[in-house]
């Protein structure tokens, strides 16, 4: 007995969580949190719509208007994907002032029941120590003394009640801690990306200003401009074509990591492949080369692009117009590499060490792309080199491999 009460009088040590009190009820702070989550619904919408827009505009002749209708839109949609993280960051504060008003109120319960509990042990251990026979004896009649005898039992089924109550007060506690740093988490990737959006905003705006000045506005000379584009990737996109296809000619397959699902995590969040790997359909219509080296995954300006594995960051570039356009390649512990290419922004640099699932970029439209997409590859990791184009800079080259057969 004297055991199990320094055990029960003992139970667990708590952690204090911070929080910001506005006097709120918390039917009030509900209420408000589902005007939030409406307010996230309609703004989703009305992405979508502009992504639409996007979709439409990418699949018509390139024009200077066309360019220019899709730099307006992707600053829209951008506009709007800050907002929608404004809403998300307000909507996390008032869940968080909600956890913390349920934290003070369980941590209340708790108090109680540990006084509880702490009055039930003394009331115990005083009867228990007089003995049973004691107490039979000690009464007017025997009846008297079973009486205290079920009055002992009582108290410890009553001990017993309080300890269970006790035990799911502080599971729901554990829970409430678990949310509330899930959702500090979830704030700060939040604030992280309204900054970031925020910045590629500007850049787009830059972009759009740049090709105007650089046009002079005139169809005519956007559409050599366009040409020339196109020539140099084309020769780009031979040349890589051509180092690739040898390289995948002498490499044996066997030194690779054993083909199974979830070795690699998918870099985007909600993952819709729209362009698969190798001589597609597609790549036969679409490429000079017929092969496509990756897989293309659905994505809006200013999406968060995440490691689909720990390692290290090998290479960050940016080929300009052309090719891969802002890229990362991160070299991961099990002799494979990973490309994300086509990014407006890269928030990572060489060395740089992450982990699954940390944000390294954005995705975007850069490269020479017709849309807003993420483009992954996979590299056995110790084939790639960076190869100097002109025009291009440095462009990752390396033996491909079908994402697919390890996300």
């Amino acid at each position: 007995m004297r055991a199990l009460a320094i055990l029960l009088i003992s139970i667990f040590f708590l952690t204090s969580l911070t929080g910001v009190a506005s006097g709120a009820s918390s039917e009030e702070l509900r209420q408000s949190i589902d005007e939030k989550t409406k307010e996230l619904e309609q703004i989703t919408s009305e992405v979508k719509q502009k992504q639409a827009q996007l979709d439409q505009i990418s699949e018509e002749k390139r024009t200077l208007n066309s360019d220019v209708k899709q730099l307006d839109y992707s600053i829209s949609q951008l506009n709007l994907s800050i907002r929608s993280s404004e809403i998300s960051i307000e909507k996390m504060q008032l869940e968080l002032e909600l956890f913390q008003g349920k934290r003070v109120e369980t941590e209340g319960s708790i108090d109680i029941q540990k006084e509880a509990i702490a009055r039930v042990l003394r009331e115990i251990q005083q009867k228990d120590g007089e003995g049973v026979m004691y107490v039979l004896l000690r009464g007017d009649s025997l009846a008297d003394g079973l009486f205290e005898i079920q009055s002992l039992q009582d108290l410890q089924n009553n001990l017993s009640l309080n300890v269970s109550t006790l035990t799911e007060l502080h599971n729901e506690l554990k829970q409430n801690i678990d949310v509330t740093t899930a959702t500090k988490d979830g704030l700060e990737v939040e604030n992280t990306n309204f900054k970031n959006r925020k910045v590629i905003v500007s850049d787009k705006k830059t972009e759009k200003n740049t090709l105007l000045s650089s046009t002079k506005n005139k169809e005519s000379a956007y559409q050599k401009q366009l040409d020339e584009l196109e020539n140099k990737q084309a020769a780009i996109g031979k040349e890589i074509d051509e180092l690739e296809t040898n390289l995948r000619a002498s490499f044996d397959p066997n030194v690779l990591p054993f083909k199974r699902s979830g070795v690699l995590a998918y870099p985007v969040l909600n993952p819709v492949v729209t362009q698969e790997y190798g001589a597609t359909a597609f790549a036969q219509r679409a490429y000079k080369t017929k092969f496509h080296n990756g897989i293309d995954f659905k994505a809006t300006i200013g999406d968060p692009i995440i490691a689909a594995d720990n390692g290290s960051i090998m290479a960050v570039g940016d080929n300009g117009r052309v090719q891969y356009g802002k890229y990362v390649v991160v070299k991961h512990d099990n002799n494979l590499a990973t490309l994300y290419a086509h990014l407006s922004r890269v928030v990572v640099s060489k060395r740089d060490y992450v982990k699954v699932g940390q944000i390294i970029g954005y995705a975007g439209n850069t490269g020479y792309v017709t849309g807003p997409h993420l483009h992954f590859g996979v590299y056995w990791a110790p084939s790639i080199t960076l190869q100097s184009f002109s025009g291009a800079g440095m462009v990752p080259v390396g033996v491909t491999i079908n994402p697919e057969d390890y996300l």
